[in-house]
């Protein structure tokens, strides 16, 4: 405890007490009801948070005109305030008008195209501004009747929400009372904030969110924010939020992906707390419970916000204070189970966690006859299975034929950017470990293991390989390698690469491999051309990292020729077709090939006959993401 003295040192937000300084972000889960009213899983989701030690939870988007429109809603919220209140935890609700991502009516201070939508919004009339503020302070009424200890105000991310809309110049070119003069693009948000203190009293905590620095031109600076601050603070609201970027051009800072810094608003956030006497939170890729503590003693923020990380362990506030670090399930920063599932449509997952959204239904209890339980592959599914196996009581043994755990995440590990999917494989090990499997490692399972050790289960989780397709024509020559051995250092390739396939592992693989020669240190150029039949790449990467991923290959000067196919691999190089035409690429030194994952599976239909329960998981059942073989471990060790 006394490590993290100030992350678990209690702090005032007017008059809330918070009992650390660890806030949840918000974020959006996909978990409540269509008309708004928050339900069991959605309270199940925050209550376990609570009880995981958070000191703040910020909920997700609650629209003004969906969510705390009615007074129907104050029954959910309070049953939701009662789960968090229990564990000691504050609940603020972050409250929002959709504005130009209303998909019917979408309104905004200025007729602009929305990037996201491609709709042209509505400008509003004074009218329909009086009358959202009124719709604020409403709302702001309902949430204190349930018993909420506040709320968020959200004034982030230029304009793709209402009210930061009216403060951007991006999007607020209105030449009334309303826009114009900094102090005009201010007036919306001062007198909801004014509306919401007197519908729910001046007592009533008010945080506000925002963009330290819009980082874009035209856009809000860090300087102009300070001067805001000042101002929203003599209008009565009682904390700050910080995070930066606008939204969708600088999505990747709002929501930064894997291989960026680590919490890197706090320069704003410090900016921020220079000019202000309340609480200042600081947002954006805190996911380290030591990186938050010198946060605080360095006086960069007075709390730190957390997302994505309570995602991946609602315990971590408990498990940080106890000094438990290794048992901290990382956040990654792949977004695939979050935002990915998200912008599907989809409730939100984790790729490390799959009890999210299901918390009482995923709670590992113990199994009602212990068996004996063979595990075949020891990549991130099998891992998994094996670990929560083990827990519930079954007497576990893992195999793996490879020389170290881990599995896929090994290789994905590699290219720039990638790393922190190690640390994955450091928690899953560790956590293995703990639970007290038995590892075995460079041994393979085979027929006549199984029937020697005679296990009740067998998880077959032997992942997958690269796929080469036998058809195409020169595809055994010498200098054709996958990039899987490129990744692996397996193989030693030279200056002038192509490669074939430009999904992710292709993109990184070029990324790992491209050089533009400004360096003289690297000898020279590697100069990488990649071959993608669709029309686009990378479209199986993250939306924030994909971002990134293609800003770095035009850095390396990476050529990408999409809608074309492979025809042919020549001595040096490769024949495709695009557009009906042939057309060869020569001077080449290899021929990489990305083409995707095949499924290996050599056990399962061997050993049914020897064994009660055989399960396939993972790549070894159909060649997929890291989340997909994580879940269905996690669901056949607490299904045996």
């Amino acid at each position: 405890m006394t490590r993290l003295k100030h992350l678990f040192s209690p702090i005032k937000i007017g008059t809330m007490e918070v009992k650390n300084r660890i806030a949840m972000a918000p974020m959006g889960t996909g978990l409540g009801a269509p008309d708004g009213t928050l339900t069991e899983p959605i309270i199940d989701y925050y209550e376990a948070r609570a009880k995981g030690g958070v000191g703040l939870i910020i909920t997700g988007v609650t629209g003004v005109d969906r969510g705390a429109w009615d007074d129907k809603h104050v029954a959910s919220w309070k049953k939701a305030t009662d789960a968090v209140h229990a564990y000691g935890a504050k609940l603020i609700p972050q409250l929002i008008h959709p504005g130009p991502l209303n998909p019917i009516h979408p309104v905004a201070p200025s007729p602009i195209p929305n990037p996201i939508t491609k709709l042209i919004p509505r400008e509003l009339t004074i009218g329909e501004i009086e009358e959202i503020v009124e719709e604020f302070g409403e709302a702001a009424r309902r949430v204190r009747e349930a018993g909420c200890d506040g709320l968020e105000l959200h004034m982030a991310h230029g304009g793709y929400l209402l009210v930061g809309g009216f403060t951007s110049p991006l999007l607020n070119r209105r030449s009334d009372a309303y826009g114009g003069s900094f102090e005009a693009r201010l007036k919306f948000p001062l007198e909801i904030i004014t509306e919401m203190r007197t519908k729910a009293g001046t007592d009533f905590p008010i945080v506000v969110r925002l963009s330290g620095d819009e980082l874009v031109p035209e856009g809000r600076t860090i300087e102009e924010t300070q001067y805001m601050v000042r101002i929203l603070v003599e209008a009565g609201i009682h904390a700050i939020e910080v995070s930066s970027g606008v939204f969708p051009a600088l999505a990747w800072r709002i929501i930064p992906p894997m291989g960026t810094a680590p919490a890197w608003n706090a320069a704003y956030s410090a900016a921020v707390k220079e000019v202000v006497d309340v609480p200042v939170i600081v947002v954006g890729r805190i996911n380290n419970p030591l990186i938050a503590e010198h946060i605080l003693e360095t006086g960069k923020a007075d709390l730190v916000s957390m997302g994505r990380a309570l995602l991946a362990d609602p315990e971590l506030p408990n498990k940080a204070a106890a000094g438990n670090f290794d048992d901290i399930t990382p956040c990654i920063a792949c977004t695939y189970g979050c935002l990915g599932r998200a912008l599907g449509g989809l409730p939100v997952t984790c790729t490390l966690n799959p009890t999210v959204g299901r918390e009482k239904e995923m709670a590992i209890t113990p199994a009602a006859r212990p068996k004996k339980v063979l595990v075949a592959g020891g990549g991130p599914g099998g891992l998994e299975a094996a670990r929560v196996a083990a827990l519930r009581g079954h007497q576990v043994t893992l195999f793996d034929r490879a020389e170290k755990l881990g599995g896929q995440f090994n290789i994905a590990a590699m290219p720039p950017c990638k790393q922190e999917l190690t640390l994955a494989t450091k928690y899953l090990s560790t956590q293995v470990e703990k639970a007290k499997v038995k590892v075995e490692l460079s041994r393979e399972v085979t027929p006549a293991l199984v029937e020697k050790l005679k296990p009740d289960v067998v998880i077959v989780a032997t992942g997958g390989a690269p796929l080469i397709p036998a058809d195409i024509l020169g595809v055994n020559k010498d200098t054709v390698v996958t990039a899987w051995d490129v990744l692996a250092g397996k193989v030693v390739v030279g200056r002038n690469l192509v490669i074939i396939g430009g999904g992710m592992v292709g993109c990184e693989t070029a990324d790992f491999l491209a050089d533009p020669g400004d360096c003289l240190y690297t000898g020279g150029r590697t100069s990488v051309t990649i071959i993608e039949m669709l029309e686009n790449v990378a479209l199986d990467v993250a939306v924030e990292e994909r971002m990134l991923l293609l800003q770095r290959l035009r850095a390396k000067e990476v050529r990408i020729i999409t809608s074309a196919k492979l025809k042919e691999i020549l001595d040096d190089g490769v024949v495709i077709v695009r557009h009906g035409q042939e057309e060869a690429i020569r001077g080449m030194d290899h021929v990489i090939l990305a083409m995707g994952t095949r499924s290996v599976d050599e056990l399962s239909q061997r050993i049914r006959d020897k064994v009660a329960e055989v399960y396939v998981i993972g790549d070894a059942k159909e060649p997929r993401k890291a989340l997909e073989a994580i879940h269905e471990g996690a669901e056949i060790g607490r299904k045996i």
